[in-house]
């Protein structure tokens, strides 16, 4: 099972190595069986070119920017920096007035931004942002199905700042996000907060939408009583739902994660 959850991961990190290069997943269809880690390290690498360029030009526009009002800097974001320049500009500014900023900022340019933004740069701003806040950008990114910004974004905060985030998705939703999450250890913490009755709801979104190899991926990163608990409450009571899962997870190489 072990190589089978291994290509489920590739997967997943071939979603987002696409998205920070801005190519498609059919592009790199090639590196389904290169281990997952080392696509990771790839998309890390590239992550960091893309952040690094210009420093030095930043790192004076922040020091420049230490001298106007915060009102004026919410301008010239919108105005004159745009999502992407404003998102390389997060990670170099003090983290208080980042928050000043962030919260000026209407909700749909912050969820550009966020796009934009790596969180392991942004986080000593992203950890002081109000629920509010962080709820309406999730609203937002979830308006355009930007799973892959949401899902960056729920292992780089703290727990109740993702779990604000995930709220506002559905069942469906939450897979579609949870399957391209980086850092999946917080799956467990995130999921036994929630109801038997949504914990149940997971499977009838996987097999509506055909998102199996979500699921069982997100079963894959839970503690195995909280995997038993959330396969009882989805597939007890639904014995076709649970022939389905089974024959899914046979085709996945994942039947154990069932048993």
């Amino acid at each position: 099972m072990t190589q089978a959850l291994d290509r489920l991961a590739a997967r997943a990190e071939i979603v987002k190595l696409a998205r920070v290069l801005g190519a498609s997943e059919e592009r790199f269809e090639f590196l389904q069986d290169v281990p997952a880690a080392d696509i990771r390290t790839l998309r890390d690498q590239a992550t960091e070119t893309l952040h690094t360029a210009h420093q030095p030009v930043l790192r004076k526009l922040v020091s420049a920017s230490g001298i106007i009002p915060v009102p004026v800097l919410v301008t010239l974001a919108q105005k004159a920096f745009g999502p992407l320049l404003s998102a390389r500009l997060a990670g170099l500014l003090d983290g208080d007035r980042g928050v000043a900023v962030a919260l000026k900022l209407p909700a749909p340019f912050l969820a550009d931004v966020a796009a934009d933004l790596d969180p392991r740069r942004a986080g000593h701003i992203l950890s002081a942002l109000p629920t509010a806040t962080v709820t309406d950008v999730s609203r937002e990114l979830r308006r355009r199905e930007d799973w892959i910004t949401l899902g960056r974004f729920v292992g780089g905060v703290p727990a109740e700042i993702a779990e604000a985030g995930l709220a506002e998705l559905n069942e469906r939703q939450v897979l579609e996000v949870a399957f391209v999450v980086d850092d999946k250890s917080s799956l467990s913490a995130l999921v036994e907060r929630q109801s038997t009755a949504r914990c149940a709801a997971y499977a009838r979104a996987a097999d509506e939408y055909d998102l199996w190899h979500a699921l069982f991926d997100l079963f894959a990163h839970l503690d195995d009583t909280l995997r038993t608990r959330v396969v009882t409450a989805g597939l007890a009571e639904d014995p076709e739902l649970r022939a389905r899962a089974h024959e899914r997870a046979a085709e996945l190489g994942v039947e154990s994660l069932l048993s």
